[in-house]
């Protein structure tokens, strides 16, 4: 079962479907309608909005300038490009931290424009938002470990969850996230060690980017997965265009590589 066997739009209850089945979950960043229909037509389960167009779209060095009103865009317009893949969208930097009632009305245009699900980044003080939004109708998606719009924070774009203290820390979150009603939990830069750890820890679906190949799932970042621009790459980027005879192909091959578990493979992976 994936995206190729429905008619329809994903729902939040096809991708538990699909976690219960014990496939992996594929999940790629989309910004617009055209690369919405390249990667719904390669039967990508999940298209994220991510707050990435920050980098590979505005050009800033950093997500944090990427607004409400920027997410809401480029989320209609990926919504339009697709028929049948689950649109989760990104909560930006300050339209959620403040409140949990300024994190529903952002969350609320977003769903307006298209989204089934937000994901907002940070641990335990994250916790009674994702409850005040889920309690409200509002699916989230939490996100753990390298959390780049705390770049500045974290001191650069570092792994994150080494170590016993932080490693536990990650582990209570996780927990705490769940248990707050979040149905999905990005795990981004930790220990492979790590993630398999939290994800055997959940009964929730966890999507890896660079944090092994033992998650629910993955996510690429569209740009680094296609190879655009070309250059240095992060330790968990595969260039899928590499032998591949068109775009379309190299969707193709990144959506096999997620479900048969050939990606992430152990050079793209961080130790403990």
């Amino acid at each position: 079962m994936s995206a190729h066997s429905f008619t329809r739009r994903l729902t939040q209850a096809d991708l538990a479907k699909l976690y219960q089945a014990g496939e992996k979950v594929s999940m790629f960043t989309c910004y617009d309608a055209s690369f919405a229909r390249l990667l719904d037509g390669a039967g990508v389960d999940t298209l994220l909005i991510g707050d990435s167009l920050g980098n590979v779209i505005q050009g800033h060095d950093t997500t944090l300038p990427v607004t409400v009103t920027d997410i809401a865009y480029h989320t209609a317009a990926v919504k339009r490009g697709s028929e049948h893949a689950f649109i989760l969208a990104d909560m930006p930097f300050g339209s959620y931290q403040e409140s949990p009632e300024q994190a529903f009305r952002n969350a609320a245009t977003l769903m307006a424009a298209g989204a089934q699900m937000v994901k907002l980044e940070g641990g335990a003080e994250m916790a009674a938002t994702v409850e005040f939004l889920t309690h409200r109708g509002i699916p989230v998606c939490g996100h753990l470990g390298l959390t780049p719009q705390s770049v500045h924070a974290l001191g650069g774009y570092k792994v994150q969850g080494k170590g016993e203290a932080a490693a536990q820390r990650l582990k209570d979150d996780a927990l705490l996230l769940q248990k707050a009603g979040a149905t999905m939990l990005v795990l981004e830069a930790i220990p492979a060690a790590l993630a398999a750890e939290v994800t055997a820890s959940l009964n929730i679906i966890t999507i890896g980017i660079g944090a092994g190949k033992d998650c629910s799932g993955q996510v690429l970042v569209l740009h680094d997965a296609f190879d655009i621009p070309p250059g240095k790459k992060a330790k968990f980027v595969r260039n899928f265009m590499e032998g591949a005879s068109s775009l379309h192909d190299a969707a193709l091959r990144a959506v096999a590589a997620i479900k048969d578990g050939s990606y992430p493979a152990p050079e793209h992976t961080y130790a403990g």
